[in-house]
């Protein structure tokens, strides 16, 4: 049942999250059919940091298919060019290259926002960076660049969002964390670090923000079926495998999920969700299941190894 709108500065309406307008659309097999609430995002904006690849582009797509405006964030100029031109048939979209952790880019971005559709409805903190190894293995710059796009930025462009939600009458910012902020991983100490801080600072924040109109929510992923780990297989934990693998779609479905429903932290799947609670209670759990964690966790990468090489020898390119 819809609520009824308020009026915000500006004549804005506040959010009414309304079920009864949806369109079931397919965008992935994996995900077969589901239905996106028009009236949710239908000339709202929404800002996603590393919207050029990955579950950010997913994302896109997805809120483009809603009717949302569009403003993306990336360093690369030329991917986020050829996903805005993908686009720019469903939405209106534009781009803003940038590092995330530059203060003066983040408040930069919200004024570009703002000038180009007049409001800032939903804030998608999704950029992420990750450098692997042992603490010891990793350079000291690389820690801190780790704490400095993954923690730093959305802190950041939280708070330079707040007002910008205010004046629209409410929305949303939704943080893309991790398991690894929930149930430490090693050789992704700084990693998992910068993750436990983001999820405390989402539900701390979302306390303080408690009636104001504006949702904060965390989408905690394990492994993702991007180039984030993927291309990064060998360097990436066993351990991380050893967890069900998600697509960019399924966690850009959950990030959209998480605007407009009571829900404050979704973890995927599930059921490593569960793990990661249990660990956290019982840590006397954590060095019994490890090992067995980490034998499958080997089996799998194995298997996705061989899978590469197969379709890279199948290429008609070799």
């Amino acid at each position: 049942m819809a609520g009824s709108p308020v009026c915000g500065r500006r004549s804005r309406a506040i959010w009414a999250f309304d079920a009864g307008y949806s369109q079931t659309i397919v965008l992935h097999p994996r995900l077969l059919r589901f239905t996106i609430p028009m009236m949710k995002f239908n000339g709202k904006t929404v800002l996603i940091t590393g919207g050029s690849e990955g579950v950010g582009a997913a994302a896109a797509r997805l809120f483009a298919a809603a009717g949302a405006n569009l403003m993306l964030v990336a360093r690369n100029k030329k991917n986020l060019d050829a996903i805005a031109e993908e686009l720019r048939g469903k939405t209106r979209v534009e781009v803003f290259a940038m590092d995330v952790s530059d203060a003066e880019a983040c408040v930069d971005v919200f004024k570009k926002a703002s000038f180009e559709f007049d409001s800032v409805d939903v804030l998608i903190n999704n950029a992420g960076y990750h450098s692997r190894g042992k603490v010891e293995t990793v350079d000291a710059a690389e820690l801190g660049r780790m704490i400095d796009v993954n923690l730093k930025a959305p802190v950041m462009l939280s708070r330079i969002a707040l007002p910008y939600l205010r004046e629209a009458g409410g929305g949303a910012i939704v943080n893309v964390g991790s398991l690894a902020g929930r149930a430490p991983i090693p050789g992704s100490a700084g990693y998992a670090a910068s993750k436990a801080g983001l999820r405390s600072f989402t539900y701390a924040l979302g306390m303080e923000l408690a009636g104001s109109g504006i949702k904060l929510a965390l989408v905690s992923p394990g492994p993702i079926d991007t180039g984030f780990i993927m291309a990064d297989i060998d360097a990436t934990s066993d351990l991380t495998f050893s967890q069900p693998i998600s697509t960019a779609q399924e966690v850009a479905q959950a990030i959209m999920d998480l605007c407009g429903n009571k829900v404050r932290e979704r973890s995927m799947p599930k059921i490593s969700g569960l793990l990661t609670t249990l660990m956290y209670l019982f840590p006397g759990l954590s060095p019994k299941v490890r090992p067995l964690l980490e034998r499958k966790g080997a089996r799998v990468k194995a298997a996705l190894k061989a899978e590469r090489r197969r379709r890279e020898s199948d290429s008609p390119d070799r």
